[in-house]
């Protein structure tokens, strides 16, 4: 167990926080001291809990004003007097009270309280509430449940922790982005479903900042959040429903995730060095025909279209290609191991007005792919928090440098893998070089030599300056700022080509994205608190201003005169620049919160929030967002005290609120031109891309929820029950125009409302925890329906084959596959219409929804003495695309999954696999097309995975003060599924699949 940690001993408090409880029992609740004169006496001593001492327990005289901390080494001094009562108190363990005799020196030994989960205090943006006194849904993880993970991107530490966030992981490729979605979809627009990321303060742009033309080789476009670094985190809160969004307005539409970074704690100096080895494989690979099949296959498929004599391109069966010959191509290109490093050092301390936390970071992944493929990202952190001896003013400041480097082949090999022909050619040949066979096909290492660059450099800082004033109020100021700065590019160079076309330089070509953002945020605030008898009244004001500038260039190089001038963009003789964007976005708002607590057992909280948006035109930029929001903590009250002593922590609450959205992207009200890659009369001119509509307005976000929170025996077992109902409405899409108008669509509001609603169930039970042995478990599940409730004109628009009513917008229309047809064998569909003829508009009327019907995570940590398991279960009940949808037609040119066999052969067979064809049968080819849409083509994709597990173990060092870590971690362990094709979680099914890594690591602090 960490000794020096506040992180790692409660999970729930850092030294600031310390500070303020110590100055809240030693200034608002003291009591005058007695006119009786008492021999005061200099009371020493240590205070440690089972593993070792322990830093910043709040020491203080029971009555009176006296107080102090613990320092490092757990050393306490504090003058008292015989007949004082001494008491003991730190966040996560059992208060301990001790009578003073006529001893000078105590030792004490604290117990961890881990039932004492309500007294977490959270993080709910621009306040801190406790966790048994918040009337909003806040999910949170914290350090020592992301240091357990050996994961590069902030997201992957949240997949299966909370209810009600869904993660899902894009690729396996390094430097591969997430997509979040809390509490369901609320935009038709797939680009206005992300939430909002606030990291210290900071609103960060989580949008893509690549381009497809250069981020080829993942499903999506480069993600700016790799940029973060997740052993720099101190906590991650996820802000849900209406009172814990409306705060932030039109930006909470979609949910809050707050990323809080880690800071210094009071103390001696102290030293940190971490470092791991890690090794990555492809977690899952699909059951493909071996050599014997395949060939059996096409043999089958030319036979079945009469063609007797082979054509001179069918190389696999004709005998140009050796036909006993298999490669595994899946193990081929992807099978590799990638070896991943990482070192993190820091150093921190301060004295009780000072504290400061620096650390830099450094990781290096490798590929799975042949070849030498990196992955290289670093950073430094700094954290610097200083207030007055009087406690009155505070500054604070949060600041990380990072940097990305990243070298991928510009082709992501996994399709390839899965396509190639198991007897196709050896990948080189008897010189060591690619060998092309005759020309005879494409050498997949060949794309290895064309690459994708990604480099990024990002600052995040802020500083936030807090003042106390007389009667209760408090005056802060925030001012943040970030730089972002991304350059990426794909090649293609000449040496991709097989040589018998002679192709140089002058055939080669490169795309280059350049994107650099630049965002300041200013936002003061006031805060008045006071009391008056049993009320409890707190009032925040404030208003926010930020500015966020883009520029964008995206520009193609060709025709060089050598590949080592590839990069330089000076050097090809035709340069295009196909776009070139400068984007400005402002936002300013005004927002308040009224806080009442009463008698500690009800609560009301109001917030509210004006937000003005450039994205809108004149008369529409501004809109107003609130929320109400109450608890009631049942169990104070006598009742429940006397007659169900078992029930420790009982409370209601409930919520609701409008929130907004206003991600549409930039100027999308006004008329837009763009330049024209044409020339005309020797010029480049401009073209209209949209018109002008300054009508439309935010789109709107109703949320409602209910919720019940108890705790059993002391909270040893603590449960939540959420129940949520969003509804979104007045969307902002493009509604279709005719083709006569000459655009096809215009920006505006569309009369249409998409509900989701769900159960958020939470589990927390401690049934274990003594000095040597302890057991914590977490349990979460999330059911979640969303429902397109209302679409004016659906039946007639463009989107009459997307969306159906009182269904998921995650749907997909299909086909009705009704089997083979025992006398053509050929797939036959269910004409819905009966009009004879098979049209997707009439007859693809079957629909699936490809949200996940529930998911969740089963997490449990067990410790006895040094050792400490954790471990934690993912599990998802979905739909999935499966083969079907993405090969080709079975008998073609293309390995197939061992799904195909036993197709049809003769009339008379009924089987479930239709008749094999090359490609010439044109009824088996169509019906194939029809197929690959059809209800065949998605199936369950449920799986339980061991997401993670992580063991450590403390060595005993023999040294005061010196702590060593030893720790083995595993990510995507073990997957149990009933998915035959790749990866269950995968929605991407070309990509990379998620890797299976293993990490051995050491930790040394002193």
């Amino acid at each position: 167990m960490n000794k020096f940690s506040f992180i790692l001993k409660s999970g729930t408090i850092n030294f600031s926080l310390a500070v303020l409880v110590l100055l809240f029992c030693t200034t608002t609740w003291a009591s005058p001291l007695s006119s009786r004169q008492q021999t005061q006496q200099q009371i020493t001593g240590t205070i440690s809990d089972a593993a070792g001492p322990l830093p910043a327990v709040t020491v203080t005289v029971k009555g009176k004003t006296s107080g102090t901390l613990t320092d490092q080494n757990g050393y306490f001094s504090i003058t008292a007097a015989v007949g004082d009562t001494l008491v003991f108190s730190f966040m996560g363990y059992k208060t301990v009270e001790i009578t003073v005799n006529n001893q000078n020196t105590i030792k004490v030994q604290l117990q961890e309280d881990a039932t004492a989960l309500k007294e977490v205090v959270v993080n709910a943006g621009y306040y801190s509430v406790k966790d048994k006194e918040r009337t909003g849904s806040i999910a949170r993880i914290t350090a020592k449940d992301i240091e357990t993970q050996p994961v590069t991107n902030v997201l992957a530490t949240m997949q299966g922790r909370m209810a009600g966030v869904d993660v899902i992981q894009n690729t396996g490729m390094p430097g591969g982005g997430f997509d979040i979605r809390i509490r369901g979809l609320n935009s038709l627009r797939a680009v206005g479903n992300a939430p909002l990321f606030i990291v210290d303060g900071v609103p960060f742009a989580s949008d893509a900042i690549g381009n497809t033309q250069t981020s080829t080789n993942l499903p999506t476009a480069t993600s700016p959040l790799n940029t973060l670094t997740p052993s720099d985190i101190e906590s991650i809160e996820v802000l849900k429903d209406a009172d814990a969004t409306a705060i932030y307005g039109s930006r909470g539409a979609n949910g809050v995730v707050l990323i809080t970074t880690k800071r210094g704690k009071t103390g001696k100096t102290q030293f940190a060095v971490s470092s791991s080895t890690a090794f990555g494989q492809v977690i899952s690979t699909m059951d493909l025909l071996n050599t014997e099949q395949y060939i059996t296959m096409r043999e089958q498929a030319f036979a079945n279209d009469n063609i007797a004599t082979y054509p001179a391109t069918a190389y696999d069966i004709n005998g140009t290609w050796d036909r006993n010959r298999y490669t595994d191509w899946q193990k081929e290109l992807t099978g590799r191991t990638a070896q991943i490093t990482s070192m993190q050092a820091s150093v921190s301390g301060g004295s009780a007005q000072t504290h400061f936390l620096i650390s830099g970071t450094t990781f290096q992944q490798g590929t799975v792919f042949p070849g030498n493929f990196v992955y290289k990202k670093g950073g430094v952190h700094a954290q610097l928090d200083h207030e007055s001896i009087d406690k009155r003013f505070k500054v604070s400041f949060s600041g990380s440098y990072d940097i990305q480097d990243n070298d991928q082949p510009s082709r992501d090999l996994t399709r390839v893998g899965r396509n190639l022909a198991p007897n196709a050619p050896a990948l080189y040949n008897e010189n060591g070089e690619l060998n092309w066979e005759n020309s005879t096909w494409e050498n997949p290492l060949a794309a290895l030599r064309a690459k994708a660059l990604a480099k990024t450099n990002n600052v995040i800082a802020n500083t936030l300056f807090t003042y106390v004033l007389p009667y209760g109020f408090t005056a802060k100021g925030s001012f943040g700022f970030t730089d972002l700065r991304h350059e990426e590019s794909r090649s293609n160079p000449s040496t991709v080509f097989d040589p018998i076309y002679a192709a140089t330089a002058q055939n080669s070509s490169i795309f280059v994205n350049t994107t650099n953002r630049q965002s300041w945020i200013v936002e003061p605030q006031i805060q008045w608190m006071g009391k008056a008898s049993q009320a409890k009244i707190e009032v925040l004001i404030g208003a926010t201003y930020q500015h966020t500038a883009t520029n964008r260039m995206l520009q193609q190089g060709s025709n060089f005169t050598s590949n080592s001038l590839l990069y330089n963009m000076a050097s090809a003789a035709l340069v295009r620049v196909l776009s070139d964007d400068d984007i400005l976005y402002r936002y300013q708002a005004f927002f308040g919160r009224l806080n009442l607590a009463w008698d500690s057992t009800y609560f009301i909280n109001i917030t509210g929030r004006r937000d003005g948006s450039s994205r809108f035109g004149s008369g529409k930029q501004f809109a107003t967002f609130g929320a109400i929001g109450a608890a009631w903590i049942f169990t104070e009250a006598s009742f429940f005290k006397d007659h169900f002593s078992f029930l420790s922590f009982g409370k209601v609450r409930g919520s609701y609120g409008i929130t907004g959205n206003d991600q549409i992207g930039d100027y999308q009200y006004l008329d837009t031109y763009q330049s024209s890659t044409a020339l005309y009369d020797g010029g480049v001119g401009l073209a209209p891309i949209r018109l002008f509509n300054p009508n439309f307005s935010w789109e709107t976000n109703k949320k409602l929820e209910a919720a019940l929170e108890l705790g059993f025996f002391n909270d040893r077992i603590f449960a939540t029950a959420s129940w949520y109902q969003n509804r979104s409405s007045n969307q902002l899409v493009g509604i279709p125009l005719p083709s006569t108008t000459g655009f096809t669509s215009i920006q505006s509001n569309l009369d249409a409302t998409i509900e989701n609603r769900g159960i958020e169930l939470s589990l927390r039970a401690v049934p274990f925890q003594n000095k040597d042995f302890g057991w914590t478990t977490n349990f979460n599940i999330s059911f979640s329906k969303n429902k397109l409730l209302q679409f004016p004109g659906l039946e007639t628009s463009t989107y009459r084959n997307q969306y159906v009513i009182g269904k998921s917008i995650n749907i997909q229309k299909l086909y009705q596959v009704t089997g083979v047809n025992p006398q053509t064998g050929v797939y036959e569909f269910k004409d819905f219409n009966g009009d004879g003829m098979l049209t997707f508009a009439d007859d693809a009327q079957v629909t699936k929804d490809l949200n996940p019907e529930y998911f969740g995570g089963l997490q449990n940590q067990i410790r006895y003495k040094r050792l400490q398991l954790d471990f934690l279960f993912q599990f998802v009940k979905q739909q999935n695309w499966n083969a079907a949808s993405y090969y080709s037609t079975p008998g073609a040119f293309s390995n197939q999954p061992t799904s195909v066999l036993g197709s049809w052969q003769q009339a008379g067979d009924v089987v479930s696999t239709q008749l094999y064809t090359s490609g010439t049968n044109s009824a088996a080819a169509n019906a194939y097309g029809r197929y690959a849409y059809s209800n065949a083509a998605i199936t369950d994709a449920s799986y339980i995975r061991l997401k993670n597990i992580s063991l450590t173990y403390n060595v005993p060092t023999g040294s005061k003060g010196l702590e060593c870590r030893l720790n083995v971690q595993a990510q995507n362990l073990l997957t149990f599924t009933n998915y035959k094709d790749g990866d269950p979680e995968f929605r991407s099914f070309n990509y990379l699949p998620p890797l299976r890594i293993i990490s051995l690591g050491a930790d040394i602090k002193f």
